[in-house]
């Protein structure tokens, strides 16, 4: 019998910790908490493929959370926030939130976030068909989506999250084609994009601090205005002249 994925919910309204609680219950093993304290003394026992977590909580914030935890390359985020201003949601994204959802939520669309960020979690990103290989090279950089693994120039391994992986990996496999925020976000995330949403931009600019030598002046990732975005360096596989 496959054991359930694990998730850790916290949040700090009895009723949607409740639902919550209820809604993934039949298909993950779920923990819910509803503060900080509660939330890392369960990290501290337990693995979890996912939290959910509330940006308002009654001792502490959120993101003041996702930053004490840091990377956590086996556990995937969603970020809950009830607040209007999309810097949060944007600053979560800066901190390795997979995805964000704004309350209040539709149950369903909670619940299909969480299917596809664990789906994501489960496997390597997939090449396009354009790319045969797992592995691509591109200015003396090797990126492997079968092993989910980035390496600089000097053969160091770059950590990257699963969004930003994935980004990467879509982007790399088609170099030279222009894609939309919209297809990007379709691809790597399995959603549209909702009015303002600014989570490729995010991960773009993350992207690009990690792997150009400048990133304000970018030569990999290049930005196409009024439509997107294209990775500009022709990839090759990786070993190949």
């Amino acid at each position: 019998m496959t054991e359930k994925p694990r998730v850790l919910i916290v949040e700090d309204e009895p009723v949607t910790r409740d639902m919550l609680a209820l809604l993934l219950g039949n298909e993950y093993a779920v923990t819910a908490v509803s503060a900080v304290a509660e939330a890392l003394a369960s990290l501290q026992k337990s693995q979890f493929e996912l939290l959910i977590l509330d940006l308002n909580l009654p001792d502490g914030d959120g993101l003041a959370l996702a930053r004490q935890l840091g990377p956590r390359p086996k556990t995937a985020v969603i970020m809950v926030t009830a607040r209007a201003d999309d810097v949060d949601r944007i600053v979560g994204l800066e901190l390795g939130a997979d995805d964000y959802i704004t309350k209040p939520f539709n149950p369903r669309e909670l619940l299909a976030r969480v299917k596809a960020v664990l789906r994501r979690m489960q496997g390597p990103a997939e090449v396009p068909v354009e790319s045969k290989e797992s592995a691509l090279q591109f200015e003396g950089w090797k990126l492997d989506a079968a092993s989910r693994s980035l390496w600089d120039r000097g053969g160091h391994e770059v950590r990257l999250t699963r969004a930003e992986f994935d980004l990467l990996v879509v982007l790399a496999a088609r170099p030279g084609r222009a894609q939309t925020r919209d297809q990007l976000l379709d691809t790597i995330a399995g959603r549209e994009s909702a009015p303002f949403d600014r989570t490729i931009d995010v991960l773009i600019a993350r992207l690009r601090r990690k792997i150009e030598s400048d990133p304000k002046t970018p030569k990999l990732i290049l930005t196409v205005p009024g439509f997107g975005y294209k990775f500009a360096e022709p990839s090759r596989p990786a070993g190949r002249p």
